[in-house]
């Protein structure tokens, strides 16, 4: 554990259901071999029943049950995650950009979410001892996004 490794999913689908984005339901479906870490070994890795198990849990998701005013432009999105059959709530930090038209006509809203969670909790259980002392991963998974909604019509 001597660097962060980033990594991304590559094919998701985000839904946002209602007119208001702070009073809606948010639901993301994530395909659980899509992660790219720039490492082909590495995602196989990830792939694999060490970690995702993708051939038997093909989806990652999350379903948000409140969507809440902190300060300013700041949020807080709670909502259930669902990793290898395991639901747990967990609650993302979100910074709300704003909405804005495109030249084009479009209406959008751009927000920026982070959060931290442990991923031991979702049964993401394997590691290895490194010869120096510690351990070769961390339990700590943090979560960032940059998200642009388009209004549908």
């Amino acid at each position: 554990m001597i660097t962060n490794v980033k990594g991304e999913f590559k094919n998701f689908s985000v839904e946002v259901d209602g007119e208001d984005i702070f009073k809606s339901t948010v639901d993301v479906t994530i395909d659980a071999a899509s992660i790219n870490t720039n490492n082909g070994d590495r995602d196989n890795h990830l792939k694999s029943a060490d970690f995702f198990d993708a051939e038997n849990h093909k989806e990652l998701s999350f379903k948000s049950t409140s969507f809440k005013h902190k300060d300013d432009d700041e949020y807080e999105l709670k909502g259930m995650l669902t990793i290898k059959g395991i639901s747990k709530e967990v609650s993302l930090d979100v910074e709300f950009g704003g909405i804005n038209k495109d030249p084009w006509g479009n209406e959008k809203a751009g927000l920026s979410i982070s959060g931290k969670i442990n991923r031991k909790d979702w049964g993401l259980n394997w590691n290895t001892a490194l010869e120096t002392g510690g351990v070769l991963v961390s339990e700590e998974v943090k979560i960032s996004g940059e998200i642009q909604f388009v209004k549908q019509s």
